[in-house]
């Protein structure tokens, strides 16, 4: 990894991140999305405190907040069960979800976009990329943002053994507890849109009891131009929807402030993981 500042070629990043979006594979799939209130349910961590967590006023709505101001710890995050693939349909919020690798200076734009227009989000972090600048990780919480977990080092997780699985997710926890001082609650895999039973079983060993998946895939890893990314976004998109973006490509960060600007023209609010998927 170089420096916070330098600036990673577009396309090592695309071919990099293109992997979370590819389907996984063997006998052990997880089955398709879950319904109702099993679909809410949030994913694990072992720390008391989620990271991000101090969202702003307009993020985080009354009665979900401890007396500190961070959102309280859903009950559901210490179920077992099914990938989370999208909050309830109930609320008029979204959760903006993003693959945390690339340029630093994608990821400062991106967080300057929500700071302007009020909006949370949560980010997966890859642990190399976290490692190599703790600082990045520092002022996505900072700005009242989630921070979760996205492996040590962006594997193909579905073809990983069990041992491989498990120091993947070990080692992205503990860049986190470095970089933040806790390991978040928030898991997804890479390399794959739905987890299988070894990726399940390597999460919970560091903690983490339900791996977060999406229900919008604009596919900006492919970037596909801003536009592109934006309208499949404002199609796709409804209440609850958990939305898969990529902080390392250009035309997602191009595309963001439209995507804010649709959300608010819909009456959806983008929130965190943690209020989305609240009690």
């Amino acid at each position: 990894m170089l420096g916070r500042r330098a600036f990673l070629g577009v396309a090592a990043a695309a071919a990099t991140l293109a992997a979370c979006s590819a389907p996984g594979t063997g006998s052990d799939s997880a089955a398709g999305p879950s319904s109702g209130a099993t679909s809410a349910a949030g994913g694990g961590g072992t720390s008391g405190t989620q990271p991000g967590s101090t969202a702003s006023a307009s993020a985080t709505p009354t009665g979900s907040a401890t007396a500190s101001g961070r959102p309280a710890r859903p009950s559901l995050l210490d179920t077992a069960g099914p990938d989370i693939v999208h909050g309830p349909r109930s609320r008029e919020e979204v959760a903006l979800t993003f693959h945390g690798q690339g340029p630093a200076s994608l990821t400062d734009r991106v967080l300057a976009h929500c700071r302007d227009a009020g909006a949370a989000i949560t980010v997966f972090a890859v642990g190399t990329w976290l490692a190599d600048d703790p600082s990045l990780g520092r002022a996505i919480v900072r700005g009242g943002h989630d921070l979760g977990n996205h492996t040590w080092s962006h594997q193909q997780m579905p073809s990983l053994d069990a041992a491989t699985a498990r120091q993947e997710v070990a080692r992205g926890a503990a860049a986190l507890k470095k970089a933040v001082g806790t390991t978040g609650w928030w898991f997804r895999p890479s390399g794959t849109p739905r987890s299988t039973a070894t990726i399940r079983a390597a999460a919970l060993a560091s903690g983490y009891r339900r791996c977060i998946s999406y229900d919008v895939d604009p596919e900006d890893y492919r970037d596909p131009g801003a536009a592109l990314v934006r309208s499949r976004t404002r199609k796709q998109v409804r209440p609850g929807s958990i939305v898969s973006l990529h902080l390392g490509h250009p035309g997602t960060v191009e595309a963001l402030p439209g995507i804010l600007a649709d959300l608010s023209h819909s009456g959806l609010r983008p929130v965190t993981l943690s209020t989305l998927l609240r009690d």
